[in-house]
């Protein structure tokens, strides 16, 4: 019970039957999506394998049998077994597979034998004989006596579904011939058992006494006559337009596959994107230029002599060209005297010089450092000249040059006279306040103070007392910083000794720790 599949008793259910190596196996593999082995060779399919299709938007189950040979129950084995208790047990619609060609083994007699040996097991159940393979051998073509028997088997398959009126079925969808290798006719067979099949649980349905429940919630409103006159159902003539309409355009409607067809195929066909556009005009989709504004073409807006304005536009811009190339002068030096021409050499020199000091500051303008003061050689940024830049454009430059002036002192320690010239006092000498002595010096000459040094302000008594507080200080810091610098694939040790681990047996004694 293990080994067998999930089979759903109460579901729509197509079973497939007949002798071993008949196509049963290629033919579930085609219509549902189960993946059984196939082989040529009989008894491939050694258990009840079960697949799933749709058709008309429900599920069927489709189940796959082991082959059955002609001969007493008692005989059968265990795989024979399967299919039929699945035929016995099972309410769904029978494919009896027949192989018409005798590729399989087994003559179109044997399987007729088969079917009439178990024909009691299709009672009650839609019945189809498929005879497959009819790639090697078509139905038409088997002899007169093989014709014949397919026959009977044909009217067997009638009178196993009984009509409501006590009557056999038609013998529409009884008899299907198909190729599972070339796939003719392989969805025929299956739309036709799963219809016939929808067909019988439907008719069940109707006989049961459920249906007399289902009637009763169903109430048809029948409105009373008001004379005499007859009002039959109308459907408005619009509606009818439009439905014929659609069906037209439905026919008509060409695909863009069509469409290639027709004007050279591939690579030579180009699609029209602008078919498909949303205007208020169709005539507007082909247009040279399709821009709409306001529900107006651009285009109706352009004047149409456009092309010759722009010409005479041209023209006139060419006369104004040439005009002003004959009122420049020359600048090639020719008609320029000699002072002129040494005045043009210096300007072009100045110019040139300008263009390249922009490119070096341009392209080095991120990498640049800022040179100081005593290393700008060529003296271009001093007092001086900007005094005389600011006199040549007629301004008083006295007040830009002391604020200069102030500014650049201002950043430096004041000098001894004997440097400078001025009438300072020298602040290392004569100067009584002992921070300010201090303060200079330290600004005279660039030494870094010793790290035991004791600054005024500081709180240390001497320098040993400073060394002390270092040391104590980064003693305190060192358990911090290694656990800042610790990460996820550090190996840690919580405790190197457990106590539970080193403090020995119990004995007699408080055991308060424990």
């Amino acid at each position: 019970m293990a080994r067998l599949p999930s089979v759903d008793p109460n579901t729509r259910t197509i079973l497939i039957c007949g002798y071993p190596n008949v196509g049963k196996s290629s033919f579930i593999n085609k219509i549902a999506r189960a993946d059984v082995d196939v082989q040529p060779y009989a008894f491939t399919t050694k258990s009840l394998f079960v697949g799933h299709t749709d058709y008309k938007y429900l599920r069927y189950q489709v189940i796959d049998t082991p082959g059955i040979l002609d001969r007493p129950f008692e005989d059968r084995n265990i795989i024979e077994m399967c299919s039929i208790t699945a035929l016995a047990h099972l309410r769904a619609a029978v494919l009896f597979f027949l192989d018409i060609s005798g590729s399989c083994g087994y003559t179109i007699a044997q399987q007729a034998a088969l079917f009439h040996s178990i024909k009691s097991l299709f009672m009650n159940k839609p019945l189809t004989i498929v005879c497959n393979k009819t790639d090697l051998q078509p139905l038409e073509g088997i002899s007169e006596e093989d014709m014949k028997l397919v026959m009977e088997m044909k009217a067997e398959a009638m009178k196993t579904v009984i009509g409501q009126g006590g009557e056999p079925t038609d013998d529409q969808g009884v008899l299907l011939t198909m190729s599972t290798l070339t796939e003719d006719g392989v969805i025929a067979v299956k739309n036709a058992a799963c219809e016939r099949l929808l067909d019988q649980r439907v008719e069940i349905k109707m006989k049961s006494k459920k249906i007399n429940d289902c009637l009763n919630r169903f109430h048809v409103a029948i409105p009373k006559p008001q004379d005499q006159k007859e009002r039959p159902p109308c459907i408005p003539q619009a509606v009818l337009e439009a439905k014929a309409k659609q069906a037209a355009e439905k026919e008509k409607r060409k695909t863009e596959k069509d469409l290639e067809n027709e004007n050279g195929g591939a690579g030579v066909y180009s699609a029209s994107l602008k078919k498909n556009y949303i205007l208020a005009n169709d005539e507007w989709k082909e247009d040279v230029l399709p821009e709409i504004l306001d529900g107006h073409n651009v285009y109706d807006f352009i004047d149409p002599d456009i092309l010759q304005r722009l010409e005479e536009l041209e023209q006139e811009e060419g006369l104004r060209q040439t005009e002003e190339v004959d009122d420049d002068f020359e600048m090639d030096g020719k008609e320029l005297t000699p002072e002129e021409q040494q005045a043009l050499a210096e300007i072009r020199k100045k110019k040139s010089l300008l263009i390249q000091q922009h490119r070096i500051k341009k392209s080095t303008a991120e990498s640049r450092p800022i040179v100081p003061r005593k290393f700008d050689k060529d003296k271009q940024f001093t007092t001086r000249r900007m005094g005389r830049q600011l006199s040549a454009l007629g301004l008083d430059p006295s007040m830009a040059i002391d604020r200069a002036r102030s500014r650049s002192r201002g950043q430096k320690r004041e000098r001894s006279p004997d440097n400078d010239g001025g009438d300072a006092m020298d602040m290392d000498v004569d100067t009584p306040n002992k921070k300010l002595r201090m303060r200079s010096r330290s600004r005279s000459r660039s030494v870094s103070r010793p790290l035991g040094e004791v600054v005024p302000g500081e709180g240390f008594k001497d320098s040993a007392q400073k060394v002390k507080a270092q040391k104590l200080a980064k003693r305190s810091s060192k358990k911090r910083n290694k656990d800042a610098c610790r990460g996820e694939a550090d190996r840690v040790i919580p405790t190197l000794k457990p106590k539970h681990l080193f403090s020995g047996k119990w004995s007699t004694g408080k055991t308060d720790r424990r």
